[in-house]
């Protein structure tokens, strides 16, 4: 087996037309180039392991594909910055609303007819983390946001620079 031949494709030896050097037989008029595809399996990987440009290439390829062209790194933005920089309110991640969600799970299993105590002990479970998540979530969060007013007008905390 020829390594130094960097030819993927040859001339089929009996019809004479262009085929995968290291099928085992050729596409065109099914012709034995090979003595079974474990051999020319073996045969292709020898070949593609003597170069490195060879790395890419597939057993039925006709020709070496091309490497895809270097790509650079995304650069890395900090949206939250880019945000207030365009004046843009985002809001900061909370998990008050899963108490919202939990609450009105617990209101929506007051609402059937079960036994008294069952509906008042749910409805008293799920008012209580309904209010504790909007009151957290709306009250807490937003003033931690905007952390005085003057003239109605918000002004945003100074943030620590981190650089």
């Amino acid at each position: 087996m020829d390594t130094g031949n960097p030819a993927l494709a040859i001339d089929c030896p009996h019809c004479g037309l262009l085929t995968a050097r290291f099928g085992q037989y050729c596409r065109n008029c099914g012709y034995s180039l090979w003595p079974s595809a474990p051999v020319a399996s073996a045969a292709f990987k020898a070949w593609r392991d003597a170069s490195p440009e060879r790395a890419l290439a597939h057993q039925y390829d006709l020709t070496l594909p091309e490497r895809p062209p270097y790509v650079p790194a995304v650069p890395l933005m900090d949206y939250e910055e880019r945000a207030r920089q365009l004046g843009i309110h985002l809001f900061p991640t909370s998990n008050y609303p899963i108490l919202i969600c939990i609450g009105l799970f617990f209101l929506a299993l007051a609402a059937p007819p079960w036994n008294m105590w069952v509906r008042i002990v749910c409805g008293a479970i799920g008012l209580l983390f309904f209010l504790i998540g909007v009151v957290g979530w709306v009250v807490i969060e937003d003033t931690k946001m905007y952390t005085e007013s003057v003239g109605g007008v918000h002004v945003q905390p100074e943030t620590e620079d981190h650089h």
